[in-house]
């Protein structure tokens, strides 16, 4: 037998939070615990039925069980551009300033390798979506991490970052409407965020992955609405969220020219495209009604409703949020993030998800997604009522 020695950049790894909070369900459901999961945020809602029914059509295409074009077919990136221009007003050539990505995840994991080299900066905010400083240590940069603090809206403040750190950053992440906090960004923070980009050579990535899941008609910004972003950046988007298609895997990127051909340059040696009859499907969801997208929207928001309303009943202050199908909370004093989550899972069934594990500012915090129904909340609510 061989002596296996893990790679040092798996063996600095953390432990990715999503993974460890399966194994703590799987422990409680395997203790007979009936368990009300509110921790990942994976829709229940199905995928609706025009698109899984124009998949069910393309599957049957020959031409598309062969190799796909690394950039996506031409004519799934002009139906990216087509809902770009409807959605933002954002005029994109499908040729060069779309790039599709095996869900969005892959393409934050993947545009480090394309720009970063050892020793350069990513700036990262935190608490945040694991991916971003995991991406970034893979590719031998080291993450600065933003705090996103409640007192400054959960946006991060440019103005204290170090000019020894802006001089080395070659990529920042920002993500809004915001996982886990839920916060949106103003144009005013978008533009600050543009002009440091340009100033420093900084690429700014975009993860607007949750930017059709919002409340009251209130419909958030696209980086790529304001002068000068495709200058300095992509935004990157999926249709996991907006169309409940999770487990498709298919998202996209859009914006600079440039950046988009690096990190196409990876993934053309990394991966072989997406299928083609998931390609064909998604156009038909780009082509979705918003009456529909609507309808889910106000699923989720009754949901939100029914969640918050319950919470602040029982004492535990929540503000309603505005956008994503989550809602980020302070535990009661006297817990941490992890106790708390460890407490409500052992007393009540019910499982969240730790705000230290998106990074250290989110100690204190516990993030619910509201990815069980109004029913389903409303029983866990009940249960958190008890032991509180």
């Amino acid at each position: 037998m061989i002596k296996i020695e893990l790679a040092d950049r798996v063996k600095n790894l953390p432990p990715y939070l999503f993974a460890t909070i399966d194994k703590m369900k799987q422990e409680a459901i395997s203790r007979g615990v009936d368990v009300i999961d509110l921790s990942i945020g994976d829709p229940d809602i199905p995928t609706p039925k025009h698109i899984v029914e124009a998949m069910k059509k393309a599957v049957e295409k020959a031409e598309h069980h062969r190799y796909p074009s690394y950039e996506g077919m031409l004519s799934y990136r002009e139906a990216v551009a087509g809902w770009y221009k409807r959605r933002f007003s954002a005029t994109l050539d499908p040729k060069t300033e779309v790039l599709s990505l095996i869900g969005s995840k892959e393409g934050i994991g993947h545009i480090p390798f394309a720009f970063v080299n050892p020793g350069d900066v990513v700036l990262v905010p935190s608490p945040g979506y694991p991916v971003y400083p995991v991406a970034t240590l893979f590719a031998g940069g080291e993450s600065y991490l933003m705090p996103l603090i409640e007192d400054n809206a959960f946006l991060p403040d440019f103005k204290a970052i170090p000019e020894s750190v802006l001089k080395r950053a070659k990529l920042m992440f920002l993500n809004y409407p915001n996982n886990p906090t839920a916060a949106l960004a103003p144009k005013e923070f978008y533009m600050e965020a543009i002009e440091l980009a340009a100033k420093y050579d900084i690429i700014l990535c975009h993860d607007a992955a949750y930017s059709e899941v919002y409340y009251d008609g209130k419909k958030p910004l696209s980086f790529l609405e304001m002068e000068g972003a495709c200058e300095v950046g992509i935004e990157f988007h999926s249709l996991s969220k907006t169309y409940n298609m999770t487990g498709w895997r298919i998202g996209f990127a859009v914006g600079n020219k440039d950046v988009l051909a690096g990190l196409g340059k990876i993934k053309s040696n990394l991966d072989s495209g997406i299928f083609q009859a998931v390609q064909e499907a998604s156009i038909a969801a780009l082509s979705t009604e918003d009456s529909l997208l609507s309808g889910i929207r106000d699923t989720y928001q009754e949901r939100r409703d029914v969640l918050c309303n319950g919470l602040n009943e029982i004492g535990i202050s929540v503000k309603k949020p505005k956008a994503t199908f989550y809602v980020w909370t302070k535990v009661p004093t006297g817990y941490t993030s992890a106790t708390f989550v460890s407490h409500l899972l052992e007393k009540t069934g019910v499982l969240g998800t730790p705000g230290v594990g998106f990074g250290a500012p989110g100690e204190g915090y516990i993030r619910f997604a509201l990815t069980q129904n109004a029913e389903r909340i409303r029983e866990a609510v009940g249960r958190i009522k008890k032991v509180l």
